[in-house]
């Protein structure tokens, strides 16, 4: 753990002498790169500094054993370094298990309407709004990329972008099917009904991450249907992009312009290409994801969501939470906080 830990601060101070250098710094691709893998070792430098330090002292006080003179001494700064020693064994095992290389980036989350019909389109916009409640007390910026409305209220969709330190890592747990069961405003005979919505939870890729040759895509236009009223009705604003190695298509109308709406689903699409070729790769691999955070499948169960019992339940790790009203205010934390947990857990039984 010693040699490793050294190497990890010996690449740290590499990499801050790199970040200084000006063809680095001309070169966007290799700075954006550095600049990621600086941040992520910036976390926990202090930390690997000061079980340096204490590896130090010990090796001192080991040293000045033989001195008669010193040995009392030596004694009590080896008896001081070994009680420190403890202080750092479980935040290191943490700080070294192999982190999520996306979890430092902004993401981008897609909320869709699954199996309920009406219902399932209530949810979507209320989850979205959970979602932002949540955002806006963890410092997070939200702005809502594109909207599809639902003709009896409601979201079939909603994509929008999460910015802001760890946003990836603070949602990526959310990906999944997420099933409500609850009695509608429009039920008449108290029945319960359950209907289903599905994350996903995409993080934000750059041009750095993604390359995109451009004869690989089409891009279509058409009029928006969304709000705008004559403008959106007049002018074809709204784009269409598919990307044909992959079949992904991505449609973006919430911007004015055409030029607005082509930016957006092109980052969309990074996006989208980046998680696509992330499974790929861990499929080629024989690789499942990890069991805290799920497939990402979109028919994979995650969370029941259940109003009549005040009650959330996520499957993952079999753990219930209470007052359902206020987690839909945003209160998401303790839910996010346990999950966390689990999958830190489950990487410390396998390393």
């Amino acid at each position: 753990m010693k040699e490793r830990i050294h190497k990890l601060v010996a690449e740290f101070e590499e990499i801050e002498t790199q970040l200084g250098d000006p063809e680095v710094i001309a070169d966007r691709d290799a700075f954006a790169r550095l600049g990621r893998r600086h941040a992520e070792l910036a976390e926990h430098i202090d930390l690997f500094r000061d079980f340096l330090a204490n590896e130090a002292d010990m090796h001192d006080a080991a040293g000045m054993m033989a001195d008669v003179e010193m040995k009392e001494l030596a004694e009590d700064q080896l008896r001081e370094a070994k009680a420190k020693r403890a202080d750092f064994e479980e935040p290191l095992k943490i700080a070294l298990i192999p982190k999520d290389p996306n979890d430092s980036k902004n993401t981008i989350v897609e909320v869709r309407a699954g199996t309920g019909g009406d219902e399932a389109a209530l949810f979507v916009g209320e989850l979205a709004r959970a979602y932002f409640r949540f955002a806006e007390g963890q410092e997070l910026k939200i702005d809502i990329l594109n909207t599809s409305d639902s003709e009896a209220g409601g979201l079939k969709e909603i994509v929008f972008k999460v910015t802001g330190a760890h946003a990836y890592a603070t949602f990526k747990f959310e990906a999944g099917t997420h099933r409500v069961q609850r009695i509608p405003a429009t039920e008449s005979k108290g029945r319960i009904h359950t209907s289903a919505v599905t994350v996903a939870v995409l993080p934000e890729a750059e041009e750095v991450d993604v390359q995109i040759d451009p004869q690989d895509i089409k891009i279509d236009t058409y009029c928006s249907g969304g709000a705008g009223g004559q403008h959106a009705n007049r002018t074809e604003s709204a784009i269409r992009i598919t990307h044909a190695p992959s079949g992904i298509v991505v449609t973006c109308e919430n911007e004015r312009s055409q030029h607005q709406n082509k930016e957006v689903a092109m980052m969309t699409l990074r996006s989208r290409l980046l998680a696509y070729e992330e499974q790929k790769a861990a499929d080629e691999r024989g690789e499942e994801r990890a069991s805290m955070v799920g497939s990402g499948d979109r028919s994979e169960k995650i969370r029941t969501y259940n109003f009549p019992q005040d009650r959330v339940t996520d499957h993952r790790i079999a753990q219930s939470f209470s007052n359902l009203p206020g987690i839909m205010e945003g209160a998401l934390l303790p839910i996010v906080e346990a999950l966390a947990a689990a999958d830190i857990a489950e990487k410390m039984k396998g390393k």
